[in-house]
This record gives C-alpha cells, sequence and structure tokens, in this order.
C-alpha cells in the first residue's frame, strides 16, 4: 500500500499553519501587554500631566508587530515577525505624544564616574 505523499504545496501550508496558531498564542499574549501599557499610559498621563515617552514608544513598536502578526495570519505577507525579523521600530509621536514627559532617570544614571 502506497500512502498518500504530501505535495511540497501541502507542505508549506501545514507548516503556516504551525506557525500560525503559535502568533495565535502570541498575539493574545501581546494584547494583555498592551492593555496594560495603554492603562499605565493613562494613569502616567493623570498624574504627571504628559505621557511617558518610553511607553509610547513601546506602545507603538507592540502594535506595530501586532500588525505584522496580522498581515501574517491574513496571508498579506510572507514574512514571519519577530523573532524572525526585526522588532518594528516606534514611529514619531504625533498629537499630545508629542510633548511627552521624558522617561525618568534610572539608578544607573545617576552613579557617578569613577575617580
Amino acid at each position: 500500500m502506497n500512502s498518500p505523499r504530501f505535495q511540497p504545496e501541502q507542505e508549506s501550508i501545514a507548516l503556516r499553519v504551525i506557525w500560525m496558531l503559535l502568533f495565535l498564542l502570541v498575539w493574545q499574549v501581546a494584547q494583555l501587554v498592551l492593555g496594560a501599557v495603554v492603562l499605565v499610559q493613562l494613569i502616567s498621563r493623570l498624574v504627571y500631566a504628559a505621557p511617558n515617552a518610553g511607553l509610547m514608544n513601546f506602545g507603538d513598536s507592540l502594535s506595530r508587530y501586532l500588525a505584522q502578526i496580522g498581515r501574517f495570519g491574513c496571508f498579506h505577507s510572507e514574512q514571519k515577525p519577530w523573532p524572525f525579523a526585526d522588532w518594528p521600530a516606534a514611529r514619531p509621536a504625533q498629537g499630545e505624544g508629542e510633548r511627552a514627559a521624558p522617561t525618568p532617570p534610572t539608578a544607573m544614571d545617576k552613579q557617578e564616574p569613577p575617580l
């Protein structure tokens, strides 16, 4: 008995389905992270009267990453999202984000140079 063999086209679609399922899980986690960034950014805006620049840039790059996953999942692109491609860069801020509060300095920024 000969077992039916997959055609190369069917093999690639089977592999793509596996990638799509994996990226669906990544999408769910990234969506939760983006929701948390939105809430923290709202709190930052209320407390400091300006959005946090670091959160703003991370939120934008994360939303662009979600768009990459969507394009791959909808067969609009053959390019697999990160980690197979570069992490998307944040775009320049528009509107209220243009006057964002700078990211607060960390303890590493405050260290004095060695003598």
